[in-house]
């Protein structure tokens, strides 16, 4: 540990790996739910189920980027954070209004729109933790050394932070309500988190391969603007069926196709410094994370995405089962691993415990990774079934949820799969001892 003040990073860590677990957790239940559909339908009804499944997603993701902010923006800029007492009240405020969205959505408070079904009084919290962090990274980056990965790390959190407010507007239009929704949550997950994502990827390559900054830098600006052009008229292809001018079938169909490209360049960007690198570096695992969040964004966000996006295919395919193996495989990929990657090289650092057996965490990878994978394959055949029965044949939309059971059947044993692996990660990660970490890394045979 270079900087003391990086050790507040741990604790956002910890408190977005207990909202991953309950995040999987009510994903297993939403799953087993889609198997036997009156499943606790009185007591906690599929809708809060989802709710709660894809809320402790987003919020989970948001402060594993802060935690990852505060852990590596001092490292980069050559000094303390400028106020370790206001990422603890930010903290605070988070973990307040992250309980109390999830006690409001169980007694059925909640704002009815996807991911945004906070209560006001919530999004507000959101909105002044979000003011306090960035006037406490910013103060911290302007007073010390700029660096590319510290000027894009900004420019992502910046962004996301400022379209927050588009989470206020709630217009009656239905077709408003959707363009201003999609501003939050396309502009989000396919423009501004890409960048937090290739800040943190150039930072553990810098770290883990040892390749020149230069370099690094070089490919991180390529990637950034890759992400920015295609993502920002990509938010098309969520306007084909909203009622907005159709124009936005070909803006949206062009440059939503144009979104593969920055993810391709990110797994190349990875695999490229690694057999560049000259550094032999011991955490391996932090290596298998990195090399595996570029590649599964790649196939998730990229080639999953590009799969249903042409206005074309998507008038058929919108809504069924394609677009659930398409998010699954997109958040895991881009943005949950990216995030464990980033815990699974901090986290040795701030609790003083490196070396350590890296063998349960490495293991968590490939059974979340394979659970995931295999969830995607399912889905997509689910489907592609679906789409056919339904949008082609003309099949009511309940008879074809009767024909999709062993898919479901399927799915839930993949997110049995997915959640046995995050077990294992939290406990590798942040519950066992570093006195048995260490004695284990010593003897491995025991």
């Amino acid at each position: 540990m270079k900087y003391q003040s990086q050790k507040v990073a741990a604790a956002y860590f910890a408190v977005a790996l207990g909202l991953f677990a309950v995040q999987v957790l009510a994903g297993l239940l939403a799953g087993w739910i889609y198997v036997s559909p009156n499943t606790l339908s009185e007591i906690l009804p599929f809708n809060v189920v989802r709710m709660i499944h894809t809320n402790a997603l987003v919020v989970w993701i948001l402060l594993g980027f802060f935690g990852a902010a505060y852990y590596l923006v001092p490292e980069e800029a050559e000094r303390e954070l400028f106020s370790v007492r206001l990422a603890w009240v930010q903290l605070a405020i988070l973990t307040v209004g992250t309980l109390g969205a999830v006690a409001s959505y169980l007694i059925g408070i909640h704002g009815g729109r996807e991911f945004l079904e906070q209560p006001l009084w919530v999004k507000f919290g959101i909105l002044v933790a979000a003011l306090i962090f960035l006037f406490n990274i910013t103060m911290t980056s302007l007073a010390g050394r700029k660096t590319a990965i510290t000027n894009i790390l900004l420019l992502g959190l910046w962004l996301l932070s400022l379209l927050w407010v588009f989470a206020f507007i709630n217009p009656d239009n239905l077709s408003l309500d959707k363009m201003y929704w999609w501003f939050v949550v396309h502009l989000w997950v396919e423009a501004t988190w890409e960048l937090v994502m290739a800040a943190i990827l150039g930072y553990l390559m810098l770290k883990l391969t040892g390749v020149d900054r230069e370099v690094i830098e070089k490919w991180l600006y390529v990637i950034v603007a890759l992400a920015l052009f295609s993502g920002i008229l990509g938010t098309g292809h969520h306007y084909f069926w909203i009622g907005a001018p159709g124009y936005w079938q070909w803006i949206g169909s062009i440059f939503s196709t144009l979104e593969v490209i920055p993810f391709f360049a990110m797994m190349s960007f990875s695999f490229v410094m690694v057999w560049k690198g000259r550094k032999n570096h011991p955490n391996k695992a932090a290596l298998l994370w990195s090399l595996g969040s570029a590649t599964v964004a790649f196939f998730g966000a990229g080639v999953w995405g590009f799969l249903h996006t042409l206005h074309g295919v998507n008038y058929y395919t919108h809504g069924t089962q394609v677009t659930a193996a398409h998010g699954h495989l997109a958040f895991y990929g881009a943005y949950v691993a990216m995030n464990l990657a980033i815990m699974t090289y901090a986290m040795p650092h701030i609790r003083g415990r490196d070396p350590y057996n890296q063998a349960l965490n490495m293991a968590s990878f490939w059974l979340m990774t394979g659970g995931i994978a295999f969830m995607t394959f399912v889905l997509t055949f689910a489907g592609t079934v679906q789409t056919h029965l339904q949008r082609v044949m003309g099949m009511y939309y309940m008879e074809v949820q009767d024909q999709l059971w062993l898919f479901y059947a399927m799915r839930f044993g993949a997110g049995a799969a997915v959640v046995i692996g995050a077990i294992l990660f939290i406990y590798a990660t942040a519950v066992i001892r570093p006195q048995r970490a260490a004695r284990a890394a010593l003897q491995p045979g025991e």
